[in-house]
């Protein structure tokens, strides 16, 4: 089975900054991470690696640094990594992203299974993956929990919602994105970090995946960030209740309701 996991380098400081002219995160001088969702897509490929055989690709669009979460892929048991970073990407919405992150996949072929994380820190969009889906015409769960069965023709998964989870069979190839629920990701070993830092890792650009330049990038982006801007400041004053036990259940039972009022 060959297995393409998406991965993403994302800010690893909790006060990212926005560039007041561009919208967009300023990356540069920010320790980068790989993204902690993606961590549990990668261990999940892993895993059905081991149980169907194959391999397992991680594959990350970004600027040349994101090379080092590849490298870290490599180092839990990916069995090769490529890269798309060029200037021709800079700016891509999810649309653009997902697009060229198929023709990718495309050029990689006959993949049977797309991994993803369920969504990115740095953009809580979760639509990558089901752009990637729908750029490449397959099937896809979203928020899978579980995998209940996996074959060379099929996947079974649990697709957790609002209510529960619903029991899904997809034919494969298949996009799937996980859940932290699915497993716990392993930590590398030293011979795999050893392993990580010898193996030559391509790097594409958009001619090399037969991308057109009017959907990548700013170009190809049909979204637009208009205007950012912080979160407001959450109320951390406490607030101490006196009287007898029934008496503060009732005091704190009456600020709640009218807190949501408010």
């Amino acid at each position: 089975m060959k297995i393409v996991v998406c991965i993403k380098q994302v800010p690893a400081a909790n006060d990212a900054k926005i560039d007041p002219e561009t919208k967009r995160i300023i990356r540069e001088g920010q320790k980068a991470v790989l993204n902690p969702f993606d961590t549990y897509a990668l261990e999940e490929g892993v895993r059905l690696k081991s149980l169907l055989g194959g391999e397992v690709i991680a594959l990350t669009m970004g600027p040349p640094k994101a090379e080092a979460v590849l490298r870290e892929a490599i180092s839990v048991g990916a069995d090769r990594a490529i890269l798309l970073s060029d200037r021709g990407f800079g700016g891509s919405d999810t649309w653009a992203t997902s697009y060229a992150l198929s023709k990718a996949i495309e050029k990689i072929g006959d993949v049977n299974l797309v991994i993803c994380g369920k969504q990115a820190v740095d953009g809580d969009t979760a639509q990558v993956g089901p752009g990637i889906a729908a750029h490449l015409s397959l099937q896809q769960a979203t928020y899978v929990m579980a995998i209940q069965d996996v074959t060379t023709e099929s996947i079974t998964v649990q697709r957790m919602h609002e209510e529960g989870y619903d029991i899904c069979e997809l034919h494969l190839p298949a996009v799937i994105t996980v859940l932290k629920d699915i497993n716990v990701p392993r930590v590398p070993t030293l011979k795999g970090r050893l392993a990580s830092q010898k193996c030559d890792i391509p790097v594409w650009k958009p001619a090399d995946i037969g991308a057109e330049p009017d959907k990548i990038g700013l170009d190809g982006s049909p979204t637009r960030v208009v205007r950012t801007q912080p979160p407001p400041a959450r109320n951390t004053k406490s607030i101490r209740i006196e009287g007898t036990p029934q008496e503060c259940a009732q005091a704190l039972v009456k600020d709640l309701r009218l807190r949501s009022i408010l």
